[in-house]
């Protein structure tokens, strides 16, 4: 008996942490997959930075206590896999996501994202957010976008006069 109960709280430490850390999570049912399907969403998971758990529920409710998924207790009901994303927010969103479109047995039940909790039908919100890369990437064209301009703004006039000179220059056609 002691073994059982000190595996269980080996598990809502393990979840607690990732819990602390995480971005964002997503709780979704896996009834009716497979094994070998559950191992493939794994992988998945894995590849993307993603931290997936099945849990029972009583378990995940004392993980997720006193994290910024307290949120989602309510929702933790029926045989469900929790996904947390620790690099970026939309992350597990991405994974769940794709592997759904294969596999509709894979059912989003709730989303949390900052201590907020979202619909199951907020998750193409959530998988559409961009990754730290493309964010920056975007940052990187705003920043740039008012110099080019300027530097575009401030190189016009020469080349209208260089323009000008040249037409000026060559023979005009006679008719």
């Amino acid at each position: 008996m002691s073994t059982t109960v000190e595996a269980k709280q080996a598990v809502v430490t393990e979840v607690a942490e990732v819990a602390r850390t995480a971005h964002s999570a997503v709780a979704a049912e896996y009834r009716g997959l497979t094994v070998g399907e559950m191992t493939k969403l794994r992988a998945a998971a894995r590849q993307s930075g993603v931290y997936v758990r099945g849990v029972k529920n009583t378990l995940a409710r004392r993980a997720i206590e006193g994290t910024s998924f307290e949120c989602m207790k309510g929702s933790l009901k029926g045989p469900l896999v929790l996904a947390f994303s620790r690099e970026d927010p939309g992350a597990a969103a991405r994974v769940f996501k794709g592997f759904a479109k294969e596999h509709d047995k894979l059912k989003t039940v709730a989303l949390s994202v900052g201590g907020e909790l979202y619909p199951a039908s907020d998750l193409d919100r959530l998988a559409s957010l961009p990754t730290l890369d493309e964010a920056r990437a975007s940052l990187l064209r705003l920043m740039n976008a008012p110099l080019t301009r300027l530097v575009r703004t401030l190189a016009e006039p020469a080349a209208m006069l260089a323009r000008t000179l040249k037409a000026r220059g060559e023979p005009q056609p006679t008719a």
